[in-house]
């Protein structure tokens, strides 16, 4: 049998995470005290269980039984490993540390999923902090293979390896955050691009349709295959990214100075709003995760066992 995991908080990320461990053959228990949870758990598990046959993370016919449990305590109970993934407010996060710590293994080690507070933050509620980490995962984490992991010197030795060891074993991609930043690193990056993507659209360079659809078609497909500034060390030849930033870094100088601030104003929000309704034809949410799933299911599927550059 694998490693008991608990899971805490059961949205969207934590019902993502409970379908990706229980395909991985892991006995799981789930605590949100949420109404209706529970339901939306077990909905969430049986519809994304067809994607992870289909993609080899399972070679189960129907999902195993997860326990739901009533109180934070019993889903930590003899768990090595513990995914958190609580509402991203400090003092949530605070109080759920406070009430499990009396009650986790000598051994346990827990992953915040937290995407915007930082690791030093959430230690401060700890007695002792040695068994956090940082788990981040890219939403949804049954498909996206991405977890930025992280500890620091409050962090029991061993711990961030064990971590590490277990999201490969379940299909995961994991990078190594060494210094502590708002945002970590995969969603800065995102930020610095979403930021003069909301600036191109202020000013009327393009709509906001446009914009998505200039990353998807465009830059998105080569970064599937690879990190830009690997993806740039092929662009100029043989001389490789010295030759590349020699040749085009004055044109880079000259758009970075160009680029502009953004805030998330009543303007900028309205426009954002206006132009999503637009670009998606009034698709639900629902209609639309459908289709990211899909395309995104059906890239792994094509990708799977190709190296990437």
């Amino acid at each position: 049998m694998r490693e008991p995991i608990g899971i805490l908080g059961a949205g969207v990320i934590g019902a993502s995470w409970t379908a990706l461990f229980c395909a991985g053959g892991h006995p799981v228990r789930v605590f949100d005290p949420v109404d209706g949870a529970e339901a939306f758990v077990r909905r969430y598990v049986a519809d994304a269980w067809p994607v992870l046959q289909d993609l080899g993370l399972t070679g189960a016919d129907a999902p195993p039984q997860f326990d739901f449990v009533q109180n934070a305590k019993d889903a930590v109970k003899d768990a090595v490993f513990i995914q958190e993934n609580v509402p991203e407010r400090l003092p949530v996060k605070h109080a759920l540390y406070q009430e499990i710590e009396p009650h986790l293994r000598q051994d346990a080690v827990i992953a915040t999923s937290a995407s915007g507070l930082m690791l030093s933050e959430l230690q401060e509620a700890w007695d002792d902090p040695a068994p956090l980490i940082l788990g981040h995962p890219f939403n949804p984490p049954h498909l996206i293979p991405l977890v930025e992991v992280m500890g620091n010197d409050h962090t029991r030795p061993g711990a961030v390896e064990v971590a590490e060891a277990l999201y490969a074993a379940n299909g995961k991609v994991t990078i190594r955050v060494q210094k502590e930043v708002p945002g970590h690193v995969a969603n800065r990056l995102q930020a610095a691009l979403w930021r003069e993507a909301i600036n191109l659209a202020r000013d009327g360079v393009a709509s906001v349709g446009d914009i998505d659809k200039a990353i998807w078609s465009g830059p998105g497909l080569r970064w599937a295959a690879g990190g830009p500034t690997t993806l740039w060390h092929m662009a100029a030849g043989p001389g490789g990214i010295a030759e590349y930033c020699a040749r085009y870094g004055p044109s880079f100088d000259r758009w970075w100075a160009d680029m502009k601030d953004a805030r998330m104003t009543p303007e900028v929000i309205r426009m954002l709003a206006d132009g999503v309704a637009e670009a998606t034809d009034g698709r639900d949410l629902e209609s639309l995760a459908t289709a990211r799933d899909d395309l995104i299911t059906a890239m792994l599927r094509a990708t799977a066992g190709k190296p990437r550059i």
